[in-house]
Order: structure tokens, then sequence, then C-alpha cells
């Protein structure tokens, strides 16, 4: 595809290849509305293998998640494992298998099936799931079973209309340099479907049915991380699985650690996955409202915890009610410190071989937390694919890497799974709350026991937000004035009253902080990224890579709440008036 292809001709390249009636129908309606710029939209581009894999509105079209995309993606990452084995020195090993699953969203196991179809037909073994699973599943089997790759079938927690193509390497983590860019070469060498059959999974003898030993395995790993206690529980909470593939997983784990009975109070109105979403348009626990049900269920029976996950359960929030008898939903960064605390206290080994780690646009706590307590602290880039990674490098080099997080309620237990996990995360939690050396023991609730770990470390507050942008050409245009200063071509010497004493740009290559003036983290031209340190203020801006979004995570530190959530509202006001204006046409979140 070039952009001086006719958009006619791109329409029948995809007519030919494209056998699924439903969205052949798509580009022949278009097609016969002479509607140019809707083909335009649909064809000229491929869908980006990036971060996440694939994600995007399924829709007919090269540009969207489809059958035919994921059918190219699956033949592109098959050709590129082959290939790998190829030029290793493993040939002749064992045959190679890729790990297949999938949730309840619209066509999911559709996908599914249609890539475990091109895995066999190549070759290569499938170990099919054949049933919803959460996400951490596919990476917790690829270790386990030594896979070459992993395929999630997913899109978390976006709007209904979206699907994903998740992939994990053989190391059991999200894909980084240089497998990424080379499956998305793989990917765009694929000129022909060699394969389209929904059916092979029930009948290839390539494909290894692994549910119910996988599941065991998994637990048996969640007991090493909480064990169970010796008595029952009596205290309740209230979980929802947000229409997603978490209900079951969880009622496990409830049952594991004592909370039998009513203990586990089930949301009915999102009990079951339903890829409509029809009480949260947007199912992600931390969207505003998201929780409002679970609320109400709570009060109506005097749970003061909820618990929620997302549709495909990586995902996990907590929300308490006060003394006061307000609510409080836990930001990913409380939450990431409180489960932080609790690993620490019940670390029993030399703390200095003790590795957490954290992402840039975390909070600054967890550090706080690794000078004072002498335990090594890690930052990385944004994302579990970096986090899941460097922890392996942290663990090779003879750290306990035991946990990982990053504020958009994400938390990594590497002793279950290199990624990020919501079932891990609650039966962490429910160890922390009320297990034998919980913070219910200490006569302390989830809040209480926060406010106790400011005491200790500092108070952090932060005033994180995003902005819509009307385009990626938009954003660069944003950040290429922001790096440029009005036109001086340096960087900003201050915003607002504040002087920045540090200016680290992960798009340029450029670190103030360094000798060299080169960052401590990896450099990526594709993505935005900057992050300035103003004394006690950080923050950092970033554009999305998965959104139309521009990204800010601010965080501010002092003696009291107040004082450093005023602090990081301040900067948040002063970044909206210099760096992003409504000039730009950016739309303020919630606004």
């Amino acid at each position: 595809m070039t952009t001086k292809e006719p958009i006619g001709e791109l329409a029948k390249e995809w007519l030919h290849q494209d056998r699924d009636e439903e969205t052949r129908q798509e580009i022949e309606a278009l097609l016969a509305a002479n509607d140019e710029p809707e083909l335009e939209k649909r064809l000229r581009k491929r869908i980006a293998f990036g971060t996440a894999g694939l994600r995007s509105r399924m829709a007919a079209g090269f540009a969207h998640m489809n059958a035919l995309t994921v059918l190219q993606a699956s033949q592109g990452l098959a050709t590129y494992v082959l290939d790998q084995r190829a030029a290793s020195s493993t040939v002749g090993c064992e045959r190679l298998s890729i790990v297949v699953g999938y949730d309840a969203r619209y066509n999911s196991e559709k996908f599914a099936r249609l890539a475990a179809g091109v895995f066999a037909a190549k070759g290569i073994r499938v170990l099919w799931f054949g049933q919803l699973v959460h996400t951490p599943m596919v990476p917790f089997a690829v270790s386990r079973y030594k896979a070459a790759a992993g395929v999630m079938v997913t899109a978390s927690h976006n709007p209904k209309a979206d699907n994903g193509y998740k992939v994990y390497f053989s190391n059991g983590c999200q894909i980084i340099p240089p497998h990424d860019s080379g499956i998305a070469r793989a990917i765009d060498q694929v000129k022909r479907i060699e394969h389209w059959d929904e059916s092979t999974v029930d009948s290839s003898a390539l494909v290894q049915r692994i549910f119910p030993e996988a599941i065991e395995a998994y637990f048996t790993g969640m007991y090493r991380l909480s064990p169970p206690p010796h008595s029952i529980q009596t205290a309740s909470f209230i979980y929802t699985p947000m229409h997603g593939v978490g209900l079951p997983f969880m009622q496990r784990v409830a049952n594991m650690l004592g909370f039998r009975g009513d203990c586990m109070r089930v949301l009915q109105a999102q009990a079951q996955p339903d890829p409509e979403f029809p009480t949260v348009p947007f199912p992600n626990p931390e969207e505003k409202g998201a929780l409002d049900l679970a609320i109400k269920e709570a009060d109506k029976h005097g749970c003061t915890i909820i618990i929620a996950n997302d549709p495909d359960a990586d995902r996990f929030a907590v929300a308490e009610k006060l003394e006061s008898g307000r609510w409080h939903q836990f930001t990913g960064n409380q939450m990431g410190v409180l489960l932080a605390s609790y690993i620490l206290e019940a670390y029993t080994q030399d703390k200095s071989k003790l590795a957490m780690l954290a992402s840039t646009v975390s909070s600054r706590m967890l550090a706080a937390m690794a000078k004072k307590e002498s335990f090594h602290f890690k930052e990385t880039l944004t994302g579990f694919k970096w986090l899941g990674n460097i922890a392996q490098e942290l663990q090779a080099r003879g750290y306990d890497a035991a946990y990982a997080y990053e504020e958009a309620i994400g938390y990594m237990f590497p002793t279950v799974v290199w990624d990020k996990d919501g079932i891990a995360a609650a039966a962490v939690f429910l160890s922390a709350w009320q297990g034998a050396q919980g913070w219910q023991r200490q006569g302390l609730t989830p809040w209480q026991k926060l406010q106790e770990l400011y005491k200790t470390y500092g108070y952090f507050e932060d005033a994180n937000t995003y902005l819509i942008s009307p385009s990626p050409d938009v954003t660069e245009q944003v950040f290429t004035a922001i790096r440029t200063s009005k036109g001086t071509g340096n960087p900003p010497e201050t915003v607002g009253k504040r002087k920045i004493m540090r200016w680290r740009d992960l798009t340029v290559g450029y670190d103030t902080a360094s000798a060299d003036g080169k960052p401590d983290l990896p450099i990526d031209p594709t993505a935005q990224m900057i992050t300035c340190e103003l004394g006690d203020v950080v923050f950092t801006a970033r554009g999305s890579g998965t959104e139309p979004k521009i990204k800010l995570y601010i965080e501010a530190t002092a003696s009291s709440s107040s004082e450093a959530k005023q602090q990081a509202d301040e900067v948040l006001q002063d970044l909206l008036r210099e760096w992003f204006k409504p000039v730009y046409g950016l739309k303020l979140a919630g606004t």
C-alpha cells in the first residue's frame, strides 16, 4: 500500500482478501456511496503494531480490528517466531508453541480462533484455553509452558466497540525492542492470507487444551503469594468484575483466603461477562461514576470496602467508606504504595536484595520508601512491558524483584506473572487488609494505613489528567512548540513561578541532569515524553500510544496533604495556561 495508490484500488485489494461477509459489506457500501474520505480513513494506513500489539475500533479496513487484520498479524507473528528459531542455536529442539487466550468482548473468541488456526497451519503448537480467561493467564502460561509467544485477544478497559491483540514474548513479558519492530515488519510483509479457518482449533492435533492444568498451576502460585489463613474471615466487601471475566477467578481467591459465604458480595448488575457493558459505557474502574452501583450495593449491606477489576481483570481498584461517611477511591499511586508497604513488612530476607519498580509517570513515594528502608528501587519507562522486562534483568543480577506498579491501577507480582494482574493484586490486598499480619490486626483500615505511610515518608499528592487531542499532528505540534519555548529554540526555564531544575526529553534524547546530556531511560523518537523537576513538584507530559490523548502526570510532596495537593494543582493550571493552550483545539478531560 502506498499513498499514491488510488483508494478504489485499495478497496479492491481489501475485497480480494476479505472473507468476512460483514466487513466486506461495509467496504462495498462505502464504495457504492462513493465515500472516499471514509475509505481513506479505513484503508490507507494499516493498523499500527505497537505498545499493546494491536488495538482499535472493530470495523472493516486495514486501519481497524477485524478478521483480516488479525490474520495478517498472526501470520506475521508466526513467521517472526519461526525465523527467530531458525536463527538461534535451538533448531531441532521441542516444537514451538504459542499460547492463545480471549476475553468476553465482541469477536474476541472469533479472532482468537482465527489466530490459532494460522499458528497451527504454520506447524506451531497452539496452547489453547478454549474458554474465557483473564489477561494475565496468557503470560503466565507462556512462562509455564516455555512457549515462544502468547496472544491475548482483549481491549482491556476500552469501550465496547474496541478490541485488541496483545502479544507476549517467550520470557512471559510484553514485547519490547527489537521484537516489537521485528514483528511489525513481518506483519507488513504479509501479502496474502494463507489460512482462514475458525474451526482448526477443534480438529488439529497441534492444538493442546490447557485451561484446567494452567488454572491449577496459576493458583498454586497464588497460594505462595498470599498463603491461606488459619481461620475463616468475618469481614465483608463488595466485588465487581465490571461486566468482565474476573468473577470465577476472584471467587476462588476469596475462598482461598477464608472469605466464605456472604463475605464477598458480588454486584450482580455487573457480575456476568457482557460485551455491551450496559452499566458502564467506559468500563474502567478509574472513570468517574464507574463504581456508583457498587457504592449503592455497599451502603445497602453495610460494607466499607469495594474491590473492582476491569473487564479483562488485569487492573485492580479499591474504594473505602471513611468514618465521615464519605467514600474514597484509592488512586493507583495510593494503592501502589499500600501494597508495597505490605510486601516490605512481610519480607523476611535481606532487604538490600529486595527490588521494587515503578514507571516514570508513577509516584515518587516508592522511591522515598526505598531510600529510607534500604531496598532497591528502579524507575522504568511507562508500561508493564518495561516493568516486566527490567524486573527480569534485576532478577538476573541477584535481586528479588518482588513487586512493580504503575499509576494506572496496574500491579505486578513476579512470583505469579511478569505482567500486571488484577486478581493477584486483589489477593495481596485482602491479605494486607485482613491477614494474620494485616492492617486490621494493627487496628487500621487501608485509609488509616495510608495516612501512617504519609507521616513516615512524606505526603505525596497528584493532579493527573489528560487532554483530548484533535490529531497526532496536533500533538506533535504542541510538543514541538513546548521544547522550542515560544520560538527561542531552547526548552523553557520556568513553569509559572517555578524554575525547572531538571529537563528530561525522551523524544529527542536530552537530560540536563546527566553530564553528557543523555537520559537515564531509553529514548523513543516516535513517542512524545517530557519530564520536569520543579523542586518539590515533578511532572511528565506524554502523548498516549493507544488513544488521541496528551496525558499529564503531576505530583507534589510536602509536609501536609493539603499543601502537596495545592502545589500539584498550581502546576497543572500553569501548564494548561502556558503549554496546552485552547488555541490547539485540546479538550481537557471532564470539560
